[in-house]
């Protein structure tokens, strides 16, 4: 899996104490964070190498259900005032109204100003998967997701639902330069690959994805303000190639033709189920990361959900947070320990001996993470 270190985030690590915040939550949370955990304290010492300190912190839906908040106050100080980052499991959110709730890593994305998802889909070499090495870019502060909803009743007396939908100009820009900075510094990573060992062989590209053939003035606005970004800085983006995908069409060749992507620039919803959608592609949920970024502090996150019908089983996939605290080092600046971390995972699954039930094996969740540890 390719490093992916961001601009301006952490070019060098200016501590190598690192505390990092752990907040399991729900279902399988309490078993792939763990397991993330082991990984960090098995990479090999050196004096460059981070000395972790870990915070257990409370939030999630069952949180919710016991004490009547989702995210504790107290969760929230801790990881401003004691954590360069932290890693936040699975949340299992009703799909019906519950009185009071609302989503506690929506609610970490804006109290942190997280405002962009990060989400690598990538082959392992070697593998026999299709080839492809996609970047997702996430908007992650907007869009249907400021959860400004309501019901009113109609003159026959019929309910009506209605969703506000946000897009600004100042988010849609951040995300907009997060990608092709992105771009720009994949393609500085790649020239340190032999030629024949890269899955993406062209120029790097940013693609906008969009439905501005119908939602003319928000994605109308996302559309222009990202293809700004380019357009008024060519001096510094000239050697990124830009194009835009109708979001069914971008679902449609995502999985035809996946080797055609290479970053992908997307508003909250879409980007969230573009990105769900793309982990088919390399096997599985369990296998994506994701990290939450903002300029000042990352969250690492697999992209699975809880999954209550596994949970306390030992049966959950912990590679995808594995990789996530791969991301999260590497936003730290840690980019050497990541790259190990990425390694080791890529090696148990080319392997192919140790894999959990999602791909067809019959290894516990502390056995894949064994096995990491191991190679590393």
């Amino acid at each position: 899996m390719a490093s992916l270190l961001r601009r301006g985030f952490a070019t060098a690590a200016q501590s190598n104490k690192v505390t990092i915040g752990l907040i399991p939550a729900d279902g399988i949370g309490r078993e792939v964070i763990p397991a993330a955990r082991q990984v960090l304290e098995s990479l090999p010492k050196s004096e460059a190498s981070p000395r972790f300190e870990f915070i257990h912190l409370d939030a999630g839906f069952e949180h919710f259900q016991k004490h009547g908040v989702a995210l504790p106050d107290e969760t929230l100080a801790r990881l401003r005032g004691e954590c360069q980052g932290a890693l936040f499991g699975a949340v299992s959110s009703p799909s019906h109204k519950v009185a009071g709730y609302s989503s506690p890593i929506v609610a970490l994305r804006k109290h942190l100003d997280l405002y962009a998802n990060v989400r690598p889909v990538a082959s392992v070499a070697g593998s026999g998967q299709k080839q492809l090495d996609m970047l997702i870019i996430r908007e992650n502060t907007e869009c249907l997701y400021i959860k400004q909803e309501r019901i009113e009743t109609d003159a026959n007396g019929l309910k009506v639902a209605y969703a506000d939908r946000k897009i600004s100009e100042y988010a849609s820009r951040r995300a907009g330069q997060m990608a092709f900075n992105m771009a720009l510094m994949r393609d500085k990573l790649r020239a340190n690959v032999p030629a024949s060992e890269r899955l993406w062989q062209g120029k790097p590209k940013v693609t906008i994805v969009h439905k501005s053939n119908v939602l003319s003035i928000t994605d109308g606005l996302w559309r222009e303000t990202v293809r700004g970004v380019k357009e008024n800085n060519q001096a510094l983006y000239s050697g990124v190639d830009m194009d835009e995908q109708l979001v069914d069409s971008m679902v449609y060749r995502m999985f035809r033709e996946p080797e055609a992507f290479d970053v992908v620039v997307a508003p909250n919803l879409y980007g969230d189920i573009i990105s769900d959608g793309a982990a088919a592609l390399v096997g599985s949920l369990g296998l994506v990361p994701s990290a939450n970024v903002g300029d000042n502090f990352v969250v690492g996150e697999p992209v699975h959900g809880s999954a209550p019908d596994i949970a306390g089983q030992q049966k959950a996939n912990p590679i995808a947070a594995i990789r996530s605290a791969g991301l999260l080092l590497e936003h730290m600046g840690y980019s050497g320990d990541a790259a190990r971390i990425y390694q080791a995972v890529d090696g148990v699954l080319r392997e192919g001996l140790i894999k959990t039930p999602d791909l067809g094996g019959k290894s516990t969740t502390q056995e894949v993470t064994d096995a990491v540890c191991k190679r590393l």
